[in-house]
Parts: C-alpha cells; sequence; structure tokens
C-alpha cells in the first residue's frame, strides 16, 4: 500500500468528533467513530467512485486519544494509486458522507478561538456552516486551485 497521501485526506477528522486512527497502529488510514455503521459508510464511500482508493470496511481501538477503549466502526483507506488519488476530494466526501450518515452524533471540534478548529483546517468556515453542497463545494475549490495555478506560474524560476 502506498502509504504518502493518506494524511492530507483523513487529517481533516482532527476538528470533528470522527477518530482517525490516532492511537492504532494504522494512524489516519482508518476513520470511524463508535456510532457509525461500517457496512454501510464503506459501501457509500465505494459508490462515489473516487480514483486511486478503495474503501475497507473496518474496526479499530484506540489505544490513547479520542474513543480510547472503545471500538470504532468505519472504514480503512487503502491507496491503490497514488498518481490518480485525490487526498483532498477524498477526504472532504468522506467527511460530508459521514456527517450525512451520523446526524446530530457529529460534532465539529471548538477552540477557545475559533468557532470551529475545522475552519483552520480548511480556510473558512464554508465545510462547518455547510454553506455548499459536496459537489459545489468541490467545483469551487477546483476553480480557486485552477487560478492559484495560473497565478503561481509567474513565480516559477524552472519550467
Amino acid at each position: 500500500m502506498e502509504k504518502d497521501g493518506v494524511y492530507p485526506a483523513t487529517g481533516i477528522f482532527g476538528g470533528t468528533n470522527i477518530s482517525e486512527g490516532v492511537g492504532t497502529t494504522r494512524p489516519f488510514e482508518f476513520v470511524g467513530a463508535p456510532w457509525l455503521d461500517a457496512d454501510v459508510l464503506a459501501m457509500e464511500m465505494t459508490n462515489l467512485k473516487l480514483a486511486g482508493v478503495i474503501f475497507r470496511l473496518a474496526y479499530f481501538m484506540p489505544r490513547f486519544g479520542l474513543y480510547s477503549g472503545e471500538t470504532c466502526a468505519g472504514v480503512q483507506l487503502y491507496i491503490t494509486d497514488r498518481k490518480t488519488f485525490q487526498a483532498v476530494k477524498t477526504g472532504i466526501s468522506l467527511l460530508y458522507t459521514i456527517k450525512r450518515l451520523s446526524g446530530e452524533k457529529f460534532s465539529f471540534k471548538r477552540s477557545d478561538n475559533y468557532e470551529g478548529t475545522i475552519d483552520l483546517v480548511t480556510g473558512d468556515d464554508i465545510v462547518r456552516t455547510g454553506t455548499y453542497s459536496l459537489p459545489d463545494l468541490l467545483a469551487l475549490w477546483e476553480k480557486d486551485a485552477k487560478q492559484f495555478g495560473e497565478i503561481a506560474k509567474q513565480y516559477y524560476l524552472y519550467q
């Protein structure tokens, strides 16, 4: 399995009440919580047909950190092709899916200075506030990334 690239997809869960597998032998490969239905989550993520990754049904028990000593149900991200894998798209798709499946059990973490620590990870509050649907958010981020890429070209030292 390709290990590089998993953290950018699952690190986003540090701003939520979902375990990203910290405290296990596979940190950032697992994502889950005690109340999730692993079968449904794995099926929903598989149905998205995201490039370069498969979602394995997973049950794990963190030895420390969030949900220490509790069995979490979720998925394991297994990167099959790191050239086609899109970490940000995968992570935000997983977040939106888990949020929808979890209902009121899902929450974003708060900090003293911010309404949600997820805002620090994503750059603003649009994920936390649900300003955009998943397809609209992905389209917006893709547009922003292309614009940034064009602006950045003028600063390239080498082609």
